[in-house]
């Protein structure tokens, strides 16, 4: 193999960067060269196919810098159709063109639905990468727990349940431990969670913090990390009793309350509490809500207004409880130690697995308490259930205490091989050096797109 190919799809996450690094510095020592595809799929539907080489004469180009967050040959939300079997051998002729006999697709459950069709054309290996940390499998048999339904009513005309799972949830058992992007996902949300923590404690008051994960908690539990005193995740549903009972406890003590929340939460009946509410603003358009405003709308109505009153903490509910969203600050900047260091591996194994002709695999993470961090691959056929489908990776419940409403002891030990060393000296000195830079207030900001755009190449005399 000669020449390779390299994509970054779906959203932006810290460590993309490191992974085409990885991939490149192991290239270069197997003399590949590897040809940076632009802006994720969308490039395959582009005839001219735009393109980067990334390592002439087997030198990584300088722009490409590990420590700098998202990508520098872009992203976007483009996937190749399985049915249009026309599409696809438009495509994989156009990378024949450019002399590519391999792919990497780098991305999360969603990329590796997508490569599935190119991979029977094409060698195409899968390197991760999500801040939600759902690209995996609790343990190896978990996509036969998956059943369907046919609902004409659902998109695609089938809806998908899980059955009760007959398997001992092991730590060291989980296919692909952690994804690069996690890390510096946690670290921002828990830092915005200790920040938050100081304006609820002055002024005694309720703060909720929603932070992203639609159908994984991983980083709501990451960011206990901040010291929330409840942490809610969308795979256990949300008792309200319980959970008022709570506050109520915690701010009889403290007179403060810091509550985290997965983006995704759901009720009793499973119904997301951020969905769409049916209230209007001033211009009479429908109001969308969050869960973290449904949440606290429905603590409001449970506190009520002489609760707060009572304490002389206020004239309403309303005015005690407030929320925040950490928001795409998550998906965003510079990746810390942890982060870098295994995105550059699992860059560099993807190459390594095209390259021993290991098709339709992926790079993984595993973890052991003897070993420590293992890279290895695995088959991407064992991730999909007995459908072909590939489902987001849940937080195993096990790993969250329902009554506590906190990490459960095996939640703890899931985190901590993680983070105890996630940071390092030169992330901490990196700030100190460079936020507060004079030049910061006399240079405009440069964008790699300007650099990389210099450099992109395309098909020349394209077949189709």
């Amino acid at each position: 193999m000669k020449r390779i190919g390299i994509l970054t799809a779906g959203g932006d996450t810290p460590a993309l960067n490191a992974t085409i690094h990885g991939a490149i510095v192991r290239a270069n020592e197997l003399r590949i060269e590897v040809l940076g595809l632009m802006k994720g799929f969308n490039s395959l539907f582009n005839p001219k196919v735009p393109h980067v080489h990334l390592n002439p004469l087997f030198q990584e180009i300088p722009e490409l810098d590990p420590t700098v967050g998202g990508t520098l040959i872009g992203s976007s939300r483009d996937f190749v159709d399985p049915d249009n079997k026309e599409q696809l051998e438009i495509i994989v002729a156009r990378l024949r063109h450019l002399g590519i006999e391999g792919l990497i697709c780098v991305g999360g459950d969603g990329t590796l639905n997508g490569l599935q069709p190119l991979a029977e054309r094409l060698p195409t290996v899968l390197a991760p990468k999500t801040i939600d940390n759902d690209l995996g499998l609790n343990y190896p048999s978990e996509p036969d727990e998956w059943v369907r339904t046919n609902d004409p009513a659902v998109k695609g005309g089938v809806r998908y349940r899980r059955t009760d799972s007959q398997a001992v949830f092991d730590l060291e058992q989980m296919v692909n431990y952690v994804t690069p992007g996690y890390a510096t996902a946690v670290f921002v949300s828990a830092s915005g969670v200790e920040r938050l923590r100081t304006t609820a404690e002055s002024h005694r008051r309720i703060a909720i913090i929603e932070v992203m994960g639609r159908h994984s908690g991983y980083i709501a539990l990451g960011s206990s990390y901040g010291r929330p005193d409840i942490v809610l995740v969308p795979e256990v549903p949300l008792d309200l009793e319980h959970l008022a009972e709570r506050v109520k406890h915690i701010y009889d003590l403290q007179k403060n309350v810091v509550i985290v929340c997965g983006e995704g939460i759901v009720d009793a009946q499973g119904n997301e509490l951020g969905a769409e509410s049916k209230t209007f603003d001033p211009a009479g358009n429908v109001a969308l809500t969050g869960a973290a405003e449904a949440l606290r709308g429905k603590l409001i109505q449970m506190l009520g207004d002489k609760y707060f009153q009572h304490y002389r903490r206020g004239e309403s509910a309303r005015e005690a409880v407030f929320t925040r969203k950490v928001g795409h600050t998550q998906r965003g900047g510079r990746p810390i130690l942890f982060d870098r260091f295994y995105a550059a591996q699992l860059g560099a194994k993807a190459v390594e697995l095209l390259k021993e002709g290991r098709n339709n695999s992926v790079a993984v993470l595993h973890y052991s308490k003897a070993r420590g961090f293992q890279v290895e691959g695995y088959d991407a056929n064992r991730f999909r259930d007995r459908w072909g489908l590939i489902h987001a990776r849940q937080m195993h419940p096990a790993l969250y205490d329902a009554r506590l409403l906190k990490p459960s002891r095996l939640g703890i030990e899931y985190l901590l091989p993680i983070f105890t060393n996630a940071i390092g000296e030169d992330d901490m000195e990196h700030t100190r050096r460079t936020l507060f830079a004079t030049g910061n207030l006399t240079q405009p900001y440069h964008s790699i797109n300007t650099d990389i755009n210099k450099r992109i190449r395309y098909l020349p005399e394209a077949p189709v």
